[in-house]
């Protein structure tokens, strides 16, 4: 098996590596809003600019959509690259462009018109909003329900965690069509405009990672049934071929996460002596970092093994499984390793090491908890050995 990169994607990725050192690195405390989860304008331009220049611009739309098209593989190394820095938002906007979950490319006609060719252009933000108070890793226990009345949904319940939601413009609400099937035949998608009659932001909370996510309520919000995405019941299955991709993103961005905590930990531990000796020359240090890089590598190994197989079409929702889990925990384990090699200094805002931890403690409950990875991952070996 062949897991050298194409060398267009090689070139691409020296790229972004410089660019990065040069145009982010250096600044990576003043980039961001105070909200953590936006760029500065003036940075936002300077950027996106740099993106565009670099060819990743629009990287995840189709072709057809006027997008770089770029396949999953192409996309895990520019999160990679990406995520060596802090002066990005870990959630939130881009410098890569709309995001655009693929539910919305299969809109026809005037949903397409009205909902994905504004996001392409700029014009309109969406949010996901599928998790509840009582229905994060199981959203077969999902209580939002949309009953049709006529030509509309009846749509009633609360979402939380929903990122974005108070700057989109619309949402991809998930909601329970028949309770008794659950994900099996039971949840929807719907396009519900966020100033629809009875949709209301409820809380926000303020995370450890700087974002705050919002809670959604929906009393009595009358959606037309032309607004549901794909076949009734169909909604949970389209959720998740996006969170295949998701979860090769999460361990993309974990590779770039561990390898700038390697390289601090590496240059700190060669440069800051103690009793007389290099940190570099403690054999208590040198396994800490042998640690993390062989698990780097492991990790490496199984990102881009998932990708490829999702590339090809393949059946690899086990691969995401086990590449989100094991690198979102290896990048943990990573930062805690750079944040105890730095001692005292590693535990101040005068390095990216803390943000990194907090990141990274964040993604072992976001998108999938480590817990439900593995208990899927037991599943699927319980079926096959």
């Amino acid at each position: 098996m062949d897991f050298t990169l194409p060398e267009e994607l090689r070139i691409l990725r020296e790229q972004l590596r410089r660019f990065v050192d040069a145009e982010i690195i250096p600044h990576e405390r003043e980039t961001l809003e105070d909200s953590g989860d936006e760029l500065k304008p003036e940075w936002r331009a300077r950027l996106v600019k740099g993106a565009k220049d670099l060819g990743i611009w629009m990287m995840e739309v189709p072709e057809e959509h006027g997008g770089a098209g770029l396949n999953l593989v192409g996309r895990a190394v520019v999160w990679q690259e990406l995520a060596r820095t802090i002066g990005l938002p870990s959630r939130g906007e881009t410098i890569t462009g709309p995001s655009v979950r693929h539910i919305l490319y299969n809109l026809e006609g005037e949903l397409r018109e009205k909902y994905l060719l504004p996001v392409l252009r700029g014009e309109k933000k969406a949010c996901f909003a599928q998790t509840e108070p009582d229905a994060g890793s199981d959203p077969g226990g999902m209580r939002t329900t949309a009953v049709l009345d006529g030509d509309h949904y009846v749509i009633n319940g609360t979402k939380r965690f929903i990122s974005g939601a108070g700057r989109s413009h619309f949402m991809q609400l998930m909601a329970a069509t028949d309770r008794a099937k659950g994900s099996r035949g039971g949840i929807s998608c719907f396009l519900v405009d966020m100033d629809t009659p009875g949709v209301k932001l409820g809380a926000r909370y303020q995370t450890m990672m700087g974002d705050a996510p919002w809670e959604i309520i929906l009393d009595n919000v009358r959606v037309p049934a032309k607004n549901m995405i794909g076949e009734e019941g169909g909604g949970f299955k389209l959720g998740q071929k996006w969170l295949g991709t998701g979860r090769v993103k999460h361990g993309a961005r974990a590779l770039g996460v561990a390898e700038r905590c390697l390289e601090m930990a590496t240059s700190y531990a060669k440069q800051r002596a103690t009793f007389g000796k290099p940190l570099a020359e403690r054999q208590g240090i040198q396994w800490m970092l042998a640690d993390i890089y062989i698990e780097l590598e492991a990790a490496r190994l199984l990102v881009f093994q998932a990708a490829s197989k999702l590339d090809a079409g393949e059946d690899a929702r086990t691969d995401a499984y086990i590449c989100k889990y094991f690198a979102d925990e290896m990048a943990f384990r990573a930062a805690d390793a750079c944040m105890q090699i730095h001692g005292g200094i590693g535990l101040t805002t005068d390095l990216p090491i803390e943000k990194f931890w907090r990141q990274q403690r964040s993604y072992r409950i976001t998108e999938g908890a480590s817990e439900v990875m593995k208990h899927v991952i037991a599943r699927h070996v319980l079926k096959t050995y």
